[in-house]
């Protein structure tokens, strides 16, 4: 890998993907960024790590996205020294990766233009850092105590505001959405999030490597194979261990399933928050038909549990090949009839088109990711980008349009839904009865590795570093900390009552987000 203009010695990470590694000064971590985003990448993750136990320093480290591969910067801090390059300006997106890092080490963005807490909300110390390795936090804190956040004030005649959360009705996650209007006209959204503090980054160091995927599993639950899928591949990738080809066609088959049963609830959602309740009560059905087979077939409706790093522990007979491909004909058939259904229904066509709108210039600049960015423009999709995704010889063919609003987002989801549906049978005809899918034996090591999945709403990333056996540092990553930004942009010039439509034709993890 060669970055022009830019002096870095980069080494290629063993593992499925290509991944090169180098390490930057502070002077190359901006120029390397730069040259990086004129090549046309994209920032995947940004995060911390206190080495000071072992190397006496923190490190930063920044994950990138171009046509090749990935490219892995870390950057060293010298001793003493709690800043390091802002990223903000290239990659937007970077912002609030930036803001959490801030909160949870310590380390700050020199010159960054948003600094303000994202993640602490008062629930500890303003000097208590959780991710560092040793004692921090010496004030005396009363955990009753509250601060007030800086929310950007809009002003002029007739505009108010209407604060909505963070406890929604329901069983939703918190998260506080605070937006200025006129009317009911919408000039301006910000979110805030990171209400539950779950404590996963230091769970995975009191865990075993081989019992991660357990917990990176259990970050958003509505993507349980795609987080275990990433961190297993990130184990394997610093094991240098090759799962069987069995094992990576019973993943895919996994992921498509998960792909769709997200699709069908969401289109459901949809139908419903635009008035169509026909619409919720049909794809509820089809979604608790497909996870029961879940059950019948993987022992869970989720499938959670069932990817283990090495491989997949699932039991294979003729009889679970034929429930699959006998659900994937009968679904296929009603989704397409309901596709016509609300192509063809003048009420929903309303609500749906031109509402929430994503430019492709705006996706562009802001990062959009996934199934949201397909549906304006961006046909970026690892399981056809990337043969080392795993997809290699099945010919991903890519949904995508140029419209941007919800009316696009919907007709990607059902396009998603019929590509899903063939490649479970192509999954299938590869997986011959009986032949299971073993689990490769995982030797132990020191080493780094990272693992990245295309999951239904887009790439769920896993860095992870080994020490003496021993997780010493595990970054997990959703891509709704791309898209929650953009969804602020999304509602716009909208209207109050289409925000929940809106929103959940992005429907973006709380939990993913909070980790």
């Amino acid at each position: 890998m060669q970055l022009n203009g830019v002096d870095v010695r980069f080494e290629t990470m063993s593992g499925a993907l290509p991944v090169w590694r180098g390490m930057v000064t502070a002077w190359t971590w901006g120029t390397a960024a730069e040259r990086i985003k004129i090549a046309g990448g994209r920032l995947l993750s940004l995060w911390g790590e206190d080495r000071r136990l072992r190397a006496g320093h923190f490190v930063m480290s920044a994950v990138f996205q171009l046509q090749e591969g990935f490219v892995w910067l870390y950057l060293p801090l010298s001793t003493g020294l709690n800043g390091y390059p802002d990223l903000s300006g290239l990659f937007p997106e970077a912002v609030r990766m930036q803001r959490a890092v801030a909160d949870l080490l310590g380390l700050s963005a020199t010159g960054a233009m948003d600094a303000r807490p994202w993640l602490r909300h008062a629930a500890w110390p303003s000097d208590y850092f959780p991710l560092r390795n040793e004692r921090s936090g010496l004030e005396v804190f009363d955990s009753r105590a509250t601060e007030d956040y800086d929310f950007t004030q809009v002003a002029g005649d007739g505009v108010h505001e209407i604060a909505v959360g963070p406890v929604h009705a329901g069983i939703i996650e918190p998260g506080h959405f605070r937006f200025s209007v006129v009317g009911e006209k919408v000039l301006r959204l910000e979110e805030r999030l990171g209400y539950t503090h779950k404590g996963v980054e230091k769970l995975f160091e009191r865990t075993l490597p081989a019992q991660g995927a357990r917990i990176a599993g259990r970050i958003s639950g509505d993507s349980t194979v795609a987080y275990a899928w990433a961190y297993s591949m990130a184990l394997e990738s610093a094991l240098n261990v090759t799962i069987p080809p069995s094992a990576q066609w019973m993943r895919i088959l996994m992921l498509e399933r998960e792909r769709i049963a997200n699709h069908l609830g969401d289109l459901g959602a949809l139908g419903n928050d635009a008035g169509f309740a026909f619409g919720l009560t049909q794809f509820s059905l089809l979604r608790e038909r497909w996870q029961r087979v879940n059950k019948q077939v993987f022992g869970h409706r989720f499938m959670m549990d069932r990817i283990v790093p090495g491989g997949t522990i699932v039991p294979w007979s003729t009889a679970s090949r034929e429930a699959l491909l006998d659900q994937c004909a009968q679904i296929e058939r009603d989704v397409l009839e309901l596709q016509k259904i609300y192509d063809g229904h003048a009420g929903l066509q309303d609500r749906f088109t031109n509402a929430g709108r994503v430019s492709v210039s705006l996706a562009m600049k802001l990062g959009l990711a996934g199934l949201a960015g397909r549906a304006s423009g961006l046909a970026n999709d690892l399981r056809a980008d990337l043969p080392g995704s795993g997809y290699d010889g099945f010919d991903v063919r890519v949904a995508s349009s140029q419209d941007g609003d919800v009316a696009a987002r919907v007709q990607v989801r059902f396009a998603e839904i019929i590509e899903s549906l063939r490649l479970i049978r192509l999954a299938c005809e590869r997986l011959e009865a009986g032949g299971g899918a073993p689990v490769a034996p995982l030797p132990d090591a020191a080493g780094a590795g990272m693992g990245c999945v295309e999951g239904w709403r887009g790439p769920v990333f896993v860095a992870l570093e080994l020490s003496e056996s021993r997780i010493r540092r595990c970054h997990c990553h959703d891509p709704s900390w791309h898209n929650w930004p953009v969804l602020e942009h999304a509602i716009i010039g909208n209207i109050v009552p289409d925000f929940p439509l809106i929103n959940k034709s992005f429907n973006l993890s709380y939990s993913g987000h909070d980790l």
